[in-house]
Formats: structure tokens, C-alpha cells, sequence
């Protein structure tokens, strides 16, 4: 099994950068862990008070958690991964089935910010893009999927977002084995980036 950490900061391109790996594979060969499924439950917080906590930090996510199910899907175990609404903050009380792969991609802004997860990881990848088109695209995804308007998107980059990427996620890229400029439009360093899955596997 071949377990890739693909990291970079919010708005970009790491979903696409995954999706495109997942093409080139058979749906049964290739698992996707999001980090975003592994936030942790919030509902000791006032349902007011949820939105302003923030998700660009290290301590909102339960790598625990994360770190324990690599090791099961590792050992050859399927399991349970969790579903976090961001519309509501909370985990759902149903979860996804996830099957051991050839390949398993762990995705999310902070990845490499954990020591622990980082030596989970066979290939760390960090995806850099330049910062005005990384909040271009958290403004069209927020206000289209999340429920957001751009006054309030706009507030949360500037006193959470942008400051936790330069705090956390940018440092984290220095753990890096690849760094891919370019986010998803890099058709050159995605394909590099699976022959060298490849060579791996």
C-alpha cells in the first residue's frame, strides 16, 4: 500500500490534483482520506458560536483519529470514516466505508503539519499556488457549497484563514518530498507525480 499526503493551503487545487491521480487509477485501486472528514465534533460549542471556530488550526482536527485508521487500512482492515457538515460543524451520525487500496491519498490543508501523520505518509506532496487565486477560489467555493456570503468569507480569511496558512501551512511545505506549483493546472508535475506512484507501487 502506497499512502500520499497531498497538502497545500486552502483554495489550492488539491482536490483537483487528487482527482486527477484518482482518474488514472481503477476506482477500486485508490482510496481518498480527506482531512476535512476528521474535524473534530463540535457540539459542546454553541451553534452561534461554531462558524468562528477555526479550521485552518492544527488543534481542529482529530489526528488521532486519522493517524489510527491509516494504520487499520495499513493492516489490510476496512473503516469507518467519519462525515463533517461544514454547513452545520458537526460530524454526522453516519460514516463511510472505506476499503484498504493500492493507493490511499490523504488529503488537506495540514497534513504535514503533524508529525505523527507525517511519518504515515510514503509521498509527501505540498500543492503551492499563488495567494490571490487560492482566496478567488475559497470565495466561489464558500459562498456556492457552504452557505457563506463573501463579506463573511472575506472576514474569516483575514483573521483566521491567512493567518493560520502562514503560521502552520506554508512552514509545513519545508516537508515536502514534491512541491507542485500550479496547483491542478500543473498537467506536467501531476503526471510526473504519478509515474513516480508508479515507480512506488
Amino acid at each position: 500500500m502506497l499512502i500520499a499526503g497531498i497538502a497545500g493551503g486552502t483554495g489550492s487545487g488539491k482536490t483537483t490534483v487528487v482527482r486527477k491521480i484518482t482518474e488514472a487509477f481503477s476506482a477500486s485501486e485508490v482510496a481518498v482520506i480527506p482531512q476535512d472528514s476528521y474535524y473534530r465534533d463540535n457540539r459542546s460549542v454553541p451553534a452561534r458560536l461554531r462558524h468562528k471556530i477555526n479550521f485552518d488550526h492544527p488543534d481542529s482536527v482529530e489526528f488521532s483519529l486519522l493517524i489510527q485508521h491509516l494504520h487499520e487500512l495499513r493492516r489490510g482492515n476496512s473503516i469507518e470514516m467519519p462525515v463533517y457538515s461544514y454547513l452545520t460543524c458537526l460530524r454526522s451520525e453516519e460514516t463511510v466505508t472505506v476499503a484498504p487500496s493500492r493507493v490511499v491519498l490523504v488529503e488537506g490543508i495540514l497534513i504535514l503539519a503533524d508529525a505523527g501523520l507525517r511519518d504515515m505518509l510514503d509521498i509527501k506532496v505540498f500543492i503551492d499556488a499563488d495567494a490571490d487565486d487560492r482566496l478567488g477560489r475559497v470565495i466561489q467555493r464558500d459562498t456556492s457549497e457552504r452557505g457563506r456570503n463573501v463579506a463573511d468569507v472575506l472576514q474569516r480569511y483575514y483573521e483566521t484563514v491567512k493567518p493560520s496558512h502562514l503560521q502552520f501551512i506554508e512552514p509545513s511545505k519545508r516537508y515536502a518530498d514534491i512541491i507542485l506549483p500550479g496547483g491542478g493546472q500543473n498537467r506536467a508535475g501531476i503526471e510526473a507525480l504519478m509515474a513516480i506512484m508508479e515507480k512506488h507501487l
